[in-house]
């Protein structure tokens, strides 16, 4: 018997009071406390509003991050300077039509990968406390990060590729650990390369970085594995 279900990918749109209530934090015409409480509120409507449509999985809509891989950069010290625009370059379609946005020039780890903090734990918590459905965590693939490993700007500190995205699967078995301590059963890895493979402009960029297509195919797999494999309790997902 095949069993179908449905759930939210990840993120969901923020609301703009939430948008407004970030512009007002970065002018600092707001405190964080006064920040947390707009926040939590978007959460808690992102929440409810899966809930109504009958979702058995739910997530907090991401509202607590910058982009759906940020968390990374935000609780990881390594990564250098980076704006938003470190995760938006490329083309892009919308109403208006084709945009383009060149990989910011600066872009790459500066040195060793440090964890200030786990990446999502506090974002499962307060989620896992909102609801009786199953709570849906979302991480970055490793593979994802060869974005910000850089063959000019980080061989000082990772010398090759191999011994970078070493660090990178630490950090998210570490995440995945604490997490499913914490009582987690579904964890999603988003943004695995496997699709951007198939353009052959996004498949220059990822060889210019030292691996063949064939390479980034089987070690991107040895990857995603290492960084999940051993966690019996809980179910995995992948966003392509």
């Amino acid at each position: 018997m095949l069993t179908l279900h449905a759930d939210v990918v990840g993120s969901l749109l923020r609301p703009p009071e939430l948008l407004q209530a970030q512009e007002h934090l970065r002018a600092g015409a707001i405190s964080v406390d006064e920040f947390k409480v707009i926040e939590d509120k978007a959460v808690d409507d992102a929440v409810a509003l899966q809930e109504e449509a009958g979702l058995e999985i739910v997530t907090d809509g991401e509202m607590r991050r910058e982009s759906f891989q940020s968390q990374m950069t935000a609780a990881v010290s390594g990564f250098g300077e980076s704006t938003l625009d470190a995760f938006l370059w490329g083309n892009w379609h919308d109403e208006q039509g084709l945009h383009r946005k060149r990989r910011p020039a600066r872009l790459g780890v500066v040195s060793k990968l440090a964890r200030r903090r786990y990446l999502s734990v506090d974002e499962f918590t307060y989620l896992k406390s909102k609801t009786e459905r199953i709570p849906k965590i979302t991480l970055p693939s490793p593979g994802l990060w060869v974005n910000f490993w850089s063959p000019r700007r980080s061989v000082k500190a990772y010398p090759t590729l191999d011994a970078y995205f070493a660090d990178i699967v630490k950090i998210l078995r570490d995440e995945v650990a604490e997490l499913a301590r914490l009582g987690a059963t579904y964890i999603q890895l988003d943004a695995p390369h496997y699709g951007l493979l198939l353009d052959p402009k996004s498949r220059l960029f990822y060889e210019r970085q030292g691996w063949n297509l064939e390479k980034w195919l089987s070690r991107g797999i040895e990857l995603d594995n290492a960084a999940i494999d051993g966690f019996p309790g809980v179910t995995f997902a992948l966003h392509l």
